[in-house]
């Protein structure tokens, strides 16, 4: 089954779309080398949807995490969210991004939280230092907490606690200041299968509940079954979106879910092709492009090589019956002119 391609259009959706990154470029120098992390990546998130980042080590999703987050500046090209382009935000605005708009989740959940406070402490935490405070600081952290399923365990500290609970705390002391993005790094990825599907279902119904935008990045490859849709990350750059297909009027069990893989194209017009595919038909260096019926068609460029043979034993054949006639191109042929060069 071919893959399909999906484009992004950046430029066209800074008004209605919440996340915009247009041809992002992050660079990191590390003893006294540059390190490309993000190399031209374009992304486009709506308000409120809840979509995975996935990419083996060294993709650049975590370091895409960070410039959304603002915990890193991008080097080049436009990190555009809900109205902000971040690469313009001075110091003190990106601080104030990062503590009013922004919550994080870690893969260790200890790290959002402070071990000798209890749950509702913690969340009552980020509050009081946004400087809030009051009975509706309280009430807020209680709501929270309840909303995660910790009713009963506001009291316990993180020892008493398991690490499902831990990260649920964690996820209440994220949402503490009413984030409009919620940015959550592996955070099922300490977790037994188990808890991480209450964790999924967790996030799935915050997004629902508080209409927040909220970024999983994950390993796990079921991740699809639990967010709208998921986009992979290869080498900085957008790889292949993953979502949802239409079964086309065909009859599907209810419980039976159809994922449809599509291979993104970019503003520039790139896309990236999987490695087996390449390897598959001896595919490196240069590609011939052909217009088909259905699409493009991409070749090897061995099939130049026997076009401009054949071309080459045509121009010859033309050139040796003007110069010498028939006999000419005769001799020629049982000279093994023609062999050699075919060979």
């Amino acid at each position: 089954m071919a893959e399909q391609v999906s484009t992004t259009e950046p430029a066209k959706t800074e008004t209605t779309s919440f996340i915009v990154c247009d041809n992002l470029v992050k660079i990191y120098k590390v003893a006294g080398l540059e390190v490309v992390a993000l190399q031209g990546l374009d992304l486009v998130v709506q308000p409120g949807e809840l979509m995975g980042i996935v990419g083996a080590s060294g993709s650049g999703k975590s370091t895409l995490m960070n410039v959304l987050g603002g915990l890193d500046r991008p080097s080049a090209g436009r990190a555009w969210v809900n109205g902000k382009d971040l690469l313009k935000l001075s110091n003190a605005e990106l601080n104030q991004y990062r503590r009013a708009e922004v919550g994080f989740v870690w893969q260790h959940g200890a790290r959002n939280l402070i071990p000798y406070l209890n749950a509702l402490e913690n969340v009552k935490l980020p509050m009081t230092l946004a400087g809030k405070a009051g009975r509706a600081v309280r009430q807020h952290a209680e709501v929270l907490l309840e909303m995660v399923g910790l009713k009963e365990r506001m009291k316990h500290r993180l020892s008493e606690l398991s690490g499902g609970e831990q990260q649920r705390v964690a996820i209440a002391v994220a949402l503490a200041n009413d984030p409009k993005l919620l940015l959550a790094d592996e955070p099922t990825g300490e977790l037994d299968s188990t808890t991480a599907l209450t964790i999924y279902e967790m996030f799935k119904k915050l997004n629902a509940d508080l209409k927040v935008t909220t970024l999983i990045v994950s390993h796990d490859p079921s991740i699809a079954r639990h967010v709208n849709r998921v986009v992979a990350i290869r080498d900085g750059k957008m790889a292949t979106e993953t979502v949802r297909a239409k079964t086309s009027g065909e009859v599907a069990a209810e419980h039976e879910e159809i994922f449809e893989e599509l291979t993104v194209l970019d503003s520039a017009g790139r896309l990236q092709i999987p490695k087996e595919y390449l390897e598959m038909f001896g595919i490196k260096g240069r590609a011939r492009l052909e217009l088909t019926d259905e699409g493009i068609l991409v070749l090897p460029t061995e099939n130049i090589e026997h076009v401009r043979d054949a071309e080459a034993l045509a121009t010859q054949f033309v050139e040796a019956r003007k110069a010498k006639g028939l006999s000419g191109l005769l001799n020629r042929v049982l000279h093994g002119d023609f062999r050699k060069r075919k060979e």
